[in-house]
């Protein structure tokens, strides 16, 4: 089931209200333009009429996959893997869930549980990605970890049509969840891994219980970003994160 709006609060919202799919089946909603989209630890996601695609999909797996918080990660190299199909190259990935070209932030996931019962689990996917931002949006992302937002326009000179992309995008997404149930996340590590824009960068990780300082090493064969502090090697599971001391 595909609905189109030219504005909404969020899609991701939106799809969390609707009745869920049946397993294997998923249900799609598509936005010119967000009032209220949402990133990760509830930080808002700013756009402008017309500037962005906003996306979301909802999912039905049959049973409980392994290593549900890894689905975040197979959603980022669909979308990358999707955006390259239209021509738009140079897309790296920023651990768990942000779309980064130049340096500059291009996208962001959200993932989030809708059902989960003995029978079935539901997620819901969502996607905002910069078509063609006006100038004061480039320089005013909410994302700060980058300095500034990038665009499709800004990449290629050119914007794919919104059908196209948004097509891009779902294939991309459902093939993604396929493989996720069959395989798990072990399908995609080594294309995450390619991908990865963190990397030998240093790093500032806060969580709950303090923070954690180090060089990113990539991440594990369970999805968690590996943090070279000197000493040992720490296994982040959750967190917000800080590149050369600005917040993401």
């Amino acid at each position: 089931q595909l609905e189109v709006f030219d504005e909404i609060d969020s899609t991701n919202s939106y799809l969390m209200q609707q009745a869920v799919p049946a397993p294997g089946r998923h249900r799609v909603a598509i936005a010119d333009h967000q009032t209220a989209g949402r990133g990760r630890h509830s930080r808002e996601w700013i756009s402008a009429p017309g500037s962005s695609l906003c996306l979301s999909l909802a999912y039905s797996f049959a049973g409980k996959p392994d290593n549900l918080p890894g689905l975040t990660l197979a959603i980022g190299v669909a979308a990358r893997d999707a955006l390259l199909t239209l021509g738009v190259d140079g897309v790296l990935l920023k651990w768990p869930n942000d779309l980064v070209a130049n340096d500059g932030k291009l996208g962001g996931m959200l993932t989030e549980t809708h059902v989960r019962s003995a029978v079935s689990t539901t997620v819901v996917a969502g996607i905002g990605i910069n078509v063609a931002l006006p100038e004061p949006l480039l320089n005013a992302t909410a994302s700060t970890w980058s300095h500034r937002a990038t665009d499709i326009s800004g990449i290629t000179g050119t914007q794919p049509s919104r059908e196209a992309l948004s097509a891009a995008l779902v294939n991309r997404l459902v093939q993604s969840m396929d493989l996720f149930e069959t395989a798990g996340i072990d399908h995609f590590v080594d294309s995450w891994r390619e991908l990865d824009w963190l990397r030998n960068r240093a790093i500032t990780v806060d969580q709950p219980n303090g923070q954690i300082s180090g060089m990113a090493c990539g991440i594990d064969d369970d999805g968690a970003l590996l943090l070279h502090t000197g000493a040992s090697v720490a296994r982040v599971i959750s967190g917000s994160i800080s590149v050369d001391g600005i917040p993401a």
